[in-house]
């Protein structure tokens, strides 16, 4: 494993909120529903509160992925982020579905972005994390060309950080072509590691899990990773509006404490990660 963890840590853990808010039903999902609009404004006034005290509890501090709509609807609840001490990254402008952009509008929303971070926050973010995990061949070169070192939106890997390659051309019968590796750092998430796919309630649906089931999943693979990938990390996406519901924080703070049981485990932010990554 490339990461060079502080001396006496075994292994990495990121908790990583998704602070979407209202832009996850206006944007991704395209709804002006006020029940989908109040379920974002729980995140931010009841699940982000929540969410920073469980953090603060234990002692970690992470990075919160925010799109620009949440910052500027609900700067009371990004102040407090920010003063607790987490790293915001960029998370898209009103959490746009990246695979229907075309290259120029991409780009438009990546410059806002940064120009929006750099008014509300004061700092230009470090990395990015693509509304709903899903990217464009585009994606990663623009946020070379941008300026950004890392991402957080794919898949290719589990406990290890990797410089991802682009497909840049699908062939049936015949290999794909990969793009050279990118000069961007990639920290690989998983849907399964992702609270809101998995625990959050829509009408009429019956895909919802059980806590237990989560908890399971989640407390499985951090004993796979930590047993088996020494040196690596693992990131969990978790969203206040979600992981904020009464039964799901018990069960991260479950999480919690089992994993800090582990005098070897490390909480970084993902840029923390990033500083500390060594490239062979």
């Amino acid at each position: 494993m490339p990461l060079r963890l502080p001396d006496g840590k075994r292994f990495a853990v990121v908790l990583s909120p998704d602070f979407d808010a209202q832009s996850v039903w206006m944007g991704t999902f395209r709804s002006s529903s006020q029940t989908n609009l109040s379920r974002g404004e729980f995140g931010a006034k009841v699940g982000a509160p929540r969410l920073l005290e469980a953090l603060r509890n234990a002692g970690i501090t992470t990075t919160w992925c925010v799109p620009t709509h949440t910052m500027q609807t609900f700067p009371e609840a990004v102040e407090a982020i920010v003063s607790a001490g987490h790293e915001i990254a960029a998370h898209g402008v009103y959490h746009e579905f990246v695979p229907k952009l075309d290259e120029s509008e991409e780009r438009r929303l990546l410059e806002l972005q940064l120009d929006l971070h750099e008014k509300v926050i004061g700092t230009v973010p470090r990395g990015y994390r693509s509304p709903a995990l899903d990217i464009t061949v585009n994606t990663i070169s623009l946020l070379e060309e941008l300026g950004f070192q890392w991402d957080s939106s794919l898949m290719g890997r589990d406990f290890e950080p990797y410089h991802p390659q682009i497909v840049t051309e699908l062939n049936l019968e015949s290999a794909n072509v990969f793009a050279a590796p990118s000069t961007i750092l990639e920290f690989p998430v998983y849907w399964a590691l992702d609270d809101f796919p998995e625990l959050e309630s829509f009408k009429g649906s019956g895909l919802m899990q059980s806590n237990e089931a989560v908890l399971d999943r989640w407390l499985r693979s951090f004993d796979f990773g930590y047993e088996r990938c020494p040196g690596g990390a693992m990131t969990i996406t978790i969203h206040p509006q979600t992981i904020g519901r009464a039964h799901n924080l018990l069960m991260l703070e479950s999480f919690i404490e089992y994993v800090s049981s582990r005098s070897e485990v490390w909480f970084p932010t993902l840029s923390q990660l990033a500083d500390v990554w060594e490239y062979h």
